[in-house]
């Protein structure tokens, strides 16, 4: 496979709380990438390297469905027919005009200045971007909106390849450098500025939205901002693979949540078994919604270890490299699952595998996937088989 740049895929800084975050997490995570997991009081570390095994299967586009029918295609076997899906959160389509439409990325600051931010929780996958000392989301919208969303900043290099598997999203940014701007408006990406926007994007300093002092002032509304659609462009592939409604993980060890180390932002998602959601705290305070007016809540965290370089646009800025293969950790149902992402080119999803090399089903809803650095060493749960810990 081809790479722009050598390599080096293994897990960066994260915690696996084993048992009740209430109590803590008790293990320590030391500097220069290398993974601390608690497991019943214990640790251990590996650092067995190998490629990753996993299956090149494209997500299934339904939640399930049935192996045979009779001559009119009704199916006769006892499991429940096929119901189409969202594909960006792997529950029942209610609106079949909300299902045809492009997907968005809206860019939001998480600056501390900018906390709350307006419109997180509407989003069906959010991405978490290390950028300059900081962290970036990239919420993507499809079967949902928000008015208003943001506070709207600027777009990165990276956005180009992480976005492109999502067919010619609307990219709602604040703009960029020269150099950023003419990779993202030379991309499939259809970008919307404040300047292109015009009444879609506003200015408001009013702290009820969650606002202050620009430049953290930028807000926007998705139902307007969808009128600059492309005239070509479709509704999103499926991302991910998807289990049954309502049904719990076949694989994995239970887990109360991890940690994870980005760029200046401790995050920390914590299971909340009475919603079914992780919970988010960022720098151990609740990280809350102001749409919402509720904590940051998600179905799945998806933790991609993933290679950053300087970016062509600016050395100072960093480039998560989202091609090619490297190590995942999956938080769903109370479970956390080890495995790898492998992702051909731009225009393809993600694949995500377990250390047996099968799909990883997440629960239907919604998505947060951090991009976190990759780093040299990793320690995996007590009990666990090094032979089966996929790092390339």
């Amino acid at each position: 496979m081809a790479h722009r740049t050598t390599r080096r895929y293994s897990a960066a800084i994260v915690i696996v709380c084993v048992g009740l975050l209430a109590a803590g997490c008790s293990s320590d995570s030391k500097q220069g990438g290398e993974t601390t997991v608690a497991s019943a009081g214990s640790t251990t570390t590996t650092t067995a390297k190998s490629k990753p095994t996993t299956t090149t299967a494209s997500p299934s586009t339904d939640v399930e469905t049935s192996d045979s029918s009779d001559s009119t295609g009704v199916p006769t076997t006892d499991e429940e027919p096929a119901v189409p899906v969202y594909p960006l959160t792997g529950l029942p389509i209610l609106d079949p005009v909300l299902a045809q439409r492009p997907a968005m990325v809206v860019k939001i600051d998480n600056f501390p200045g900018a906390r709350p931010q307006s419109g997180l929780n509407e989003a069906d996958i959010v991405y978490e971007e290390n950028v300059e000392q900081l962290t970036r989301f990239a919420a993507v919208f499809h079967s949902n909106g928000a008015d208003p969303v943001g506070p709207i900043r600027s777009g990165r290099t990276q956005d180009v390849d992480l976005l492109g598997s999502l067919n010619k999203p609307i990219f709602v940014w604040s703009g960029g450098n020269a150099r950023v701007s003419a990779a993202i408006n030379s991309s499939d990406l259809v970008p919307v500025n404040e300047t292109k926007a015009g009444k879609a994007m506003f200015r408001n300093d009013d702290k009820n939205v969650g606002s202050t002092a620009g430049p953290h002032d930028l807000f926007g509304n998705v139902s307007a901002l969808y009128s600059f659609a492309a005239p070509d462009a479709g509704p999103p592939p499926q991302q991910f693979q998807y289990r049954k409604v309502g049904s719990a993980p076949g694989t994995g060890e239970d887990s109360d949540g991890v940690k994870v180390s980005m760029d200046n932002a401790k995050v920390r998602w914590q299971w909340d078994p009475a919603s079914g959601t992780y919970l988010r705290f960022t720098d151990e305070k609740v990280h809350e919604d102001r749409l919402t007016n509720a904590q940051l809540a998600t179905s799945n965290v998806i933790v991609l270890y993933v290679d950053y370089i300087p970016s062509p646009a600016d050395g100072r800025s960093p480039e998560a490299q989202t091609e090619g293969y490297g190590v995942a950790w999956v938080f769903t149902g109370g479970k956390y699952i080890q495995g790898s992402w492998v992702r051909a080119d731009r225009l393809q999803p993600f694949t995500l595998a377990d250390t047996d090399g099968n799909p990883i089903l997440l629960a239907p809803g919604h998505t947060f996937i951090e991009l976190a650095r990759s780093a040299k060493g990793a320690n995996i749960p007590a009990g666990s088989d090094p032979a089966k810990v996929q790092y390339p």
